[in-house]
């Protein structure tokens, strides 16, 4: 009995020494220093509004310029079938179109529907087409009226020629120099009696030409020069 309690004084001697030697090693042991919280990001000021909450004013975009004839167009010039149009309005293309003259002379336009263009010159179009767009615009329009191909001066060439058929009148131009253009007579062809036809005040009026004549310098008057819609018949 007295070992055993020998035993047990020495087990509790041995767990104090232990315990007094743990402390003595923390006590010696460095603490880490406590770092500061980091501090908080601060986010980048906004921009200041404008003056009066407005906004910053934006640079408006140039309007386009209105198309220019770049074509000339023949001496006494005047609308007809077929030939192509661009009606263009400065700032509206909702209204302007490239339109082809109908067989009636008319064309039709973005909210104006039909208008006569055929018998009118090109300044004569653009103010009719003003006046009719005034009833639908808050002021007068500007616009331009621009002849992209002409197909409606042609002259006729028939019978006994090289190359019947139509020719587009590109400017003046005389009976003989059609006549040329179509290859010329034709050997058995009654070169004396050629007639050309015109409509003319709504009437089918017929002038003479004798090519024999104007071959030798003859009444050149007879000459005469052509005009849309004109037909040669050489017999």
């Amino acid at each position: 009995m007295k070992n055993l309690y020998i035993q047990v004084s020495r087990a509790l001697a041995l767990c104090l020494i232990g315990a007094s030697l743990s402390q003595a090693v923390l006590a010696q042991s460095p603490v880490p220093p406590v770092q500061p919280p980091a501090a908080p990001q601060q986010k980048p000021a906004a921009p200041a509004p404008s003056p009066a909450g407005q906004a910053k004013p934006s640079t408006p975009a140039a309007p386009a310029a209105l198309p220019t004839q770049t074509t000339p167009l023949p001496a006494g010039y005047v609308i007809g079938p077929d030939d192509v149009l661009l009606v263009s309005y400065w700032r509206n293309a909702d209204m302007s179109a490239e339109v082809t003259v109908r067989p009636d002379g008319l064309i039709s336009l973005p909210l104006l529907n039909e208008i006569e263009a055929g018998g009118l010159t090109p300044e004569q179009l653009r103010d009719k087409i003003s006046k009719a767009a005034m009833k639908y615009l808050e002021e007068a329009p500007t616009l331009a009226i621009v002849v992209k191909t002409i197909n409606s001066r042609k002259v006729y060439v028939m019978g006994m020629v090289a190359k019947a058929g139509f020719y587009q009148l590109t400017g003046a131009m005389t009976v003989a120099q059609l006549l040329a253009t179509a290859g010329g007579v034709q050997e058995f062809a009654d070169s004396k009696n050629i007639r050309i036809v015109r409509n003319q005040g709504g009437k089918q009026v017929s002038f003479p030409f004798n090519l024999k004549d104007f071959v030798k310098g003859r009444n050149l008057a007879q000459n005469i020069e052509l005009k849309p819609g004109d037909t040669i018949v050489v017999p």
